[in-house]
């Protein structure tokens, strides 16, 4: 299977620049399946319900969520009522919504997706990796189970993504960090067989501070003191994503690497 994960969205300039280039994207790429974090769509604060609609429209499977998923309170009902929108599986028990979908693909193959956050510098939710480890165990990958698994670790510190992509390790397809809206060098495929990126990046302007204007975002760590709000930056967005190749049998992964399109970053297209 062809998988892509498209990283965070922020503002117009992100959804501009994932609606208008993830068509060529599904076509040049053949893909199977896109999974979007789109927890800063809506003006850089949660999603709204019409804009969940405007990314499924433009090419994209499931939306998941973060930290900013109850920034929009008309989204809190649409949880429960809409399969293809996830938050974090680790809320507690009774939470609005779910982390978890298995979702139909081409060719009958079964993806399963799964979100989590994590808990360092973020809010102490219940522990993601047993989290985790509960919907692994539910359901394996490869035959007779998922034809894919895609793990969402929505956390601000590289050491706890990285150590939930050991844990993982043999087990998913992807496991792929967001929330800290800078795309990571580290492509690449564990030991057991599963890819893994730290931070997908962002999708929006990176003539920015994460996604951000930067008058604002510099004042707060210069002054110190009450300010504009933090507002998305809305020049030219760039699109920044991980694709993943995997093996039809095993279901884990054969080849990672980045996708970028736009024009700050250097520009880059999987072979």
């Amino acid at each position: 299977m062809r998988l892509l994960y498209l990283g965070d969205i922020v503002g117009r300039a992100g959804r501009d620049v994932v609606v208008a280039n993830l068509g060529k994207a599904r076509e040049r790429l053949r893909l199977d399946f896109v999974v979007a974090n789109g927890e800063n769509a809506a003006h850089g604060f949660g999603i709204t319900p019409k804009l969940c609609d405007d990314l499924y429209a433009a090419g994209v499977d499931v939306v998941t969520l973060g930290n900013h998923t109850w920034d929009q309170r008309e989204i809190v009902p649409h949880l429960d009522a809409e399969p293809r929108l996830l938050r974090p599986l680790n809320y507690p028990a009774g939470t609005p919504g779910k982390g978890v979908g298995i979702y139909e693909a081409p060719r009958g193959k079964k993806v399963m997706v799964v979100q989590v956050m994590g808990r360092l510098f973020m809010d102490p939710l219940d522990c993601p990796f047993a989290a985790v480890e509960k919907e692994l165990r539910k359901i394996r990958l490869g035959p007779g189970g998922a034809d894919a698994i895609i793990v969402d670790v929505h956390a601000e510190a590289t050491s706890e993504k990285m150590a939930l992509g050991h844990v993982c390790d043999g087990r998913a397809s992807l496991v792929v960090g967001g929330h800290s809206h800078i795309p990571t060098a580290d492509a690449q495929i564990l030991p057991g067989g599963t890819a893994y990126q730290t931070d997908a990046g962002m999708c929006g302007d990176y003539n920015s501070v994460i996604g951000m204007k930067k008058d604002a975002a510099i004042h707060k760590f210069v002054r110190k003191t009450p300010g504009e709000r933090l507002s998305p930056a809305d020049g030219d967005g760039t699109l920044c994503a991980v694709f993943v190749e995997t093996d039809d049998r095993t279901g884990l992964a054969l080849k990672v690497a980045p996708l970028r399109i736009g024009p700050r970053l250097a520009e880059n297209w999987p072979d």
